[in-house]
């Protein structure tokens, strides 16, 4: 069957800093190469590509760039993009929801998902963007394939909740999408399904390799389990 993996950039200097990134061409941190270099092997590991895009802001560009150093072809994208917060990009994300409280979901609930800075993006116009992109993705692949796509954490947490079935509100306030976690959605019959969601496990792993094998001999059991209680398959 078609499968979907959903993978989030590397950490950047601006995750660290906590500080709303938006469209801005931040780079990755050592931290988030390492990050970029684990994903690139466990997905190596344990899956057979066939496509593999990925935004085209650079935190997600330099985190593919490990993908394709591996052999594959990466396809950038604008729709993958993060939701572009207008001129409040760069504010610290605790003064933005400070002073700005008509954009917090846990203040204003379903108002601040129709709210749209100036010159930016609400976060239905997001939801609406990617749901496009995947419904076009999905329909795109044959019975087989395995697509890789590299993408942010608003549009990621608003993907993967909308597929598995919770409100917009929630898909933002309870779908954690950390630093290269990796997400699998697989489609049967024209249905989609989230099979493995913020994976993260392989990150506390050998950049060189992901098995079953070495995480059950270098991690403990809390960090081979996934935010799922799923871990990855391994060819």
């Amino acid at each position: 069957m078609p499968t979907v993996l959903l993978a989030r950039h590397g950490e950047t200097t601006w995750n660290r800093e906590g500080r709303l990134q938006g469209w801005a061409p931040t780079p990755l941190t050592d931290r988030g190469h390492d990050q970029a270099k684990s994903l690139a092997a466990a997905v190596d590991d344990a899956y057979d590509l066939d496509r593999v895009y990925a935004s085209d802001l650079r935190r997600a560009r330099e985190t593919a760039a490990y993908v394709a150093e591996r052999g594959h072809d990466v396809t950038a994208e604008r729709s993958w993009r993060e939701r572009d917060i207008g001129r409040y990009q760069g504010l610290y994300k605790e003064e933005f929801y400070e002073t700005q409280p008509e954009y917090s979901l846990e203040r204003t609930g379903r108002d601040a998902f129709d709210a749209r800075p100036e010159s930016g993006e609400s976060l239905r116009d997001v939801r609406e963007r990617v749901r496009s992109d995947w419904a076009d993705l999905r329909a795109s692949l044959g019975d087989d394939e395995t697509a890789l796509v590299v993408a942010h954490g608003g549009p990621l947490q608003l993907l993967v909740g909308d597929v598995a079935g919770r409100d917009p509100v929630s898909s933002v306030l309870e779908g954690t999408q950390e630093n290269c976690a990796l997400n699998r959605l697989e489609v049967e019959d024209g249905e989609s399904r989230v099979v493995a969601e913020n994976e993260t496990a392989f990150l506390w792993l050998s950049p060189t390799g992901y098995s079953r094998e070495n995480a059950s001999s270098t991690a403990s059991p809390s960090l081979v389990a996934s935010s799922s209680g799923l871990t990855l398959p391994v060819r």
